[in-house]
């Protein structure tokens, strides 16, 4: 449920050790068990010989207290220590001594002293979470060593070399096919492309309840069950409709998108509103395109705005949505609708003066970039954002590298300081909240990186909202459902590289 960043994963060790009183080495033991466990578990227990790389922090004395256990469960573990471990301090030197008593198998490192070839895997316990910038000699050539040497490695908490925080990743960094993590998941676990270094993420308890991280202030989530029970009150495969209920029950949406170029963006949003339980679908569009789309999805009304004949939004006034837009619960604004001159002036007429739940996304959020969205009223009713990393980007003036270096804290400052929803989509993408919280989703596939997607996902949310879920619950269960239609339409299309926009709607 919990994400924690190294500050924050500090806290609660503190909190344990000098509040509740369990001792630091109790911690340690737990930690180095728990990696053991893991370790002998690999490879279905195949695996007998270990090389566990260790460093002077308290990652390092979790993998000396692994290299014991694994020795107790009948493997053949040996303890490489980045330096000698004689003048080591604190618990890591007290577990070093004990493994030195239980004649555990130990080695100095120096260049060309590991002979890989004397090992079935390799146990990352160099460098921990509070590592920042490139890892130093003798640690990088360890590094560089471990990941060329094919064999199979497993972290010790992070892979070393990964920033915990921000999932940027230093050269070298360890390259892990599962990561044992301690206690809680870290983000840079959770976010591209330490994801990818992490490999395989386990979470072992040792001691420290996640009760804690909420009384401690963490307010970053990831998308499970027990998330949505105690944070929404309701599990995340619950969809169950009253018997009693009725078309006027599950709200009415309008979708305002859609242009003579760029029509199917409108289309598919209205279709995915439509598809995920709305009640009513109005799609306004531009009059002229009112012709060609009737009968395409006859479940979906339309509403043609007086366009003078172009057949884009430039003709139509923020006023004519603005009515049209009354007494529905959430607007979509954005996909296909393309960019005119005065559309800023047109997006903040409809901000200020429709009383609904918006969903903006696409072209709504360059009006917005290109404004001074910033001195924009608060609005009385929520606002959701949904912009990919470009859009991001533009949103911030900064460069995509420099929103993907740190996605969750970009997306909870902005949250917080203009007072909207933010659902900066990607690989794990994460909302934010105004009032700081962060949810990493845990659904979806690289099958979805197509044309579309972010259309569906907006007439989703738009959805969840008209059915009577608050915003902020909408845009966390909306991504999160999103991203399980796209699963299902991938696994029911094994073969393919890619799914369509359509085959997720299919799945809603």
């Amino acid at each position: 449920m919990f994400v924690v960043t190294n500050q924050e994963m500090r806290a609660m060790d503190s909190y344990a050790i000098d509040t509740v009183g369990i001792p630091a080495m109790v911690l340690m033991e737990n930690a180095g068990r728990a990696v053991a466990e893991e370790v002998a578990a690999f490879g279905e227990g195949k695996l007998r010989r270990w090389a566990i790389l260790v460093g002077k922090g308290n990652n390092g004395g979790d993998g000396v207290v692994a290299a014991r256990h694994l020795i107790e469960a009948g493997y053949s573990p040996t303890v490489i220590y980045i330096e000698d471990p004689v003048g080591w301090k604190g618990e890591s030197a007290t577990q070093s001594a004990i493994a030195a008593s239980f004649k555990v198998p130990s080695l100095i490192y120096h260049n060309g002293i590991i002979d890989w070839r004397d090992y079935d895997g390799i146990v990352d316990a160099l460098l921990g979470t509070g590592i920042r910038g490139i890892p130093r000699e003798p640690y990088a050539q360890m590094i560089r060593g471990a990941n060329d040497s094919g064999l199979p490695i497993i972290a010790v908490d992070i892979p070393s070399g990964l920033n915990a925080d921000t999932g940027e990743v230093s050269e070298p960094c360890i390259i892990a096919e599962r990561t044992v993590a301690l206690a809680l998941t870290k983000r840079g676990l959770e976010q591209y492309p330490g994801a990818e270094y992490a490999g395989d993420v386990v979470v072992r308890p040792i001691g420290i309840l996640q009760e804690w991280a909420e009384m401690l202030g963490v307010n970053t989530y990831m998308t499970d069950a027990v998330m949505f029970l105690k944070r929404f009150g309701f599990q995340p495969d619950e969809r169950k409709r009253r018997q009693d209920s009725n078309k006027g029950t599950y709200g009415h949406v309008l979708v305002a998108a859609g242009s003579r170029h760029m029509s199917g963006a409108g289309l598919l949003c209205a279709k995915s509103a439509l598809q995920s339980g709305s009640g009513l679908v109005t799609w306004a569009l531009p009059e002229k395109l009112l012709e060609p789309m009737i009968g395409t999805v006859p479940e979906i009304m339309l509403m043609g705005l007086n366009d003078s004949g172009t057949g884009n939004w430039s003709g139509i006034s923020a006023q004519s949505l603005i009515a049209v837009s009354e007494n529905k619960r959430s607007m979509v604004i954005g996909p296909g609708m393309g960019r005119w001159e005065g559309d800023r002036l047109w997006l903040h007429d409809v901000w200020c003066h429709s009383s609904c739940t918006l969903v903006l996304d696409a072209d709504a959020l360059n009006m917005l970039a290109d404004s001074d969205f910033d001195q924009w009223p608060r609005r009385s009713a929520p606002v959701i954002l949904t912009p990919h990393p470009g859009e991001m980007a533009r949103l911030c003036g900064l460069s995509v590298h420099e929103v993907q270096r740190d996605r969750i804290e970009l997306a909870r400052g902005f949250a917080k300081k203009d007072g909207v929803i933010v659902v900066l989509k990607g690989a794990r993408t994460v909302t934010a909240e105004p009032n700081g919280a962060v949810t990493i989703n845990t659904t979806g596939n690289p099958k979805m990186a197509t044309g579309g997607a972010g259309d569906v996902l907006a007439g989703l949310i738009a959805s969840l909202i008209a059915q009577g879920f608050p915003a902020e619950q909408a845009a966390v269960y909306g991504v999160y459902l999103h991203g399980e239609a796209g699963d299902r339409a991938a696994a029911a299309r094994a073969f393919s590289r890619s799914i369509t926009a359509g085959d997720i709607i299919d799945e809603l």
